[in-house]
């Protein structure tokens, strides 16, 4: 089964690829939207990452026959109600970089003891203009201080993951996929993908009996 990824980020779709091929191997294949960067991208005014992910989705599966998936994600703090929420890629405003999100989220932590966060994911899943379903994942980390690990990106380095004593920055692809918000948000989205498609299956194989 074929999805493509609206986004411009090739090394995203080479992750989504290599969760799927992990989780199903051998049953989806991913693609960058063709033309993607020719097309006018749409205004995220969602409030969400769910209703970003589905005006996204929506919009690009217009472009192309098929399916189409967008992802929103971003990191929630807990002390900072929330933020920077679905302002993550540009939380120290027009131009951000990595380096300058993560020092303006050190700063506004710099007097916190919570440092309680989570990363979330929404993917949503559209062909021609409309919305199949959204698919939601998590992962509950906690802000360090101090950079550790030069892997991942955004804020990566800075997320320490519990369970493996590691933050992002530090842990292996095949380690972050395992346990993270994009890897359990697709999962979601494949596992409704394998469901409807047994379903239809199973309505052609009863009219054809019938």
């Amino acid at each position: 089964m074929k999805l493509y990824c609206a986004t411009t980020n090739p090394g995203k779709v080479r992750e989504f690829e290599h969760a799927a091929g992990e989780l199903f191997p051998g049953e989806f294949e991913f693609a960058l939207l063709p033309d993607f960067r020719r097309i006018h991208p749409p205004r995220e005014t969602g409030g969400t990452f769910a209703e970003n992910a589905a005006l996204k989705a929506a919009y690009y599966s217009r472009h192309v026959a098929g399916l189409v998936f967008a992802d929103d994600s971003g990191l929630a703090v807990d002390a900072l109600g929330g933020e920077p929420g679905v302002h993550s890629a540009r939380f120290s405003g027009d131009g951000a970089t990595d380096e300058s999100n993560n020092r303006m989220l050190l700063e506004k932590l710099e007097d916190e003891d919570n440092r309680n966060a989570r990363y979330v994911c929404v993917i949503a899943l559209a062909t021609e203009g409309r919305l199949l379903g959204t698919f939601e994942g998590h992962v509950e980390g906690e802000i360090l201080r101090e950079a550790r690990g030069d892997g991942g990106f955004g804020y990566d380095p800075y997320f320490l993951y519990p369970p493996f004593g590691l933050t992002f920055g530090e842990a292996t692809k095949e380690q972050k996929l395992r346990v993270s918000h994009r890897g359990h948000a697709l999962r979601a989205m494949l596992e409704f993908l394998k469901a409807t498609k047994h379903a239809q299956a199973g309505v052609h194989s009863s009219q054809a009996s019938g």
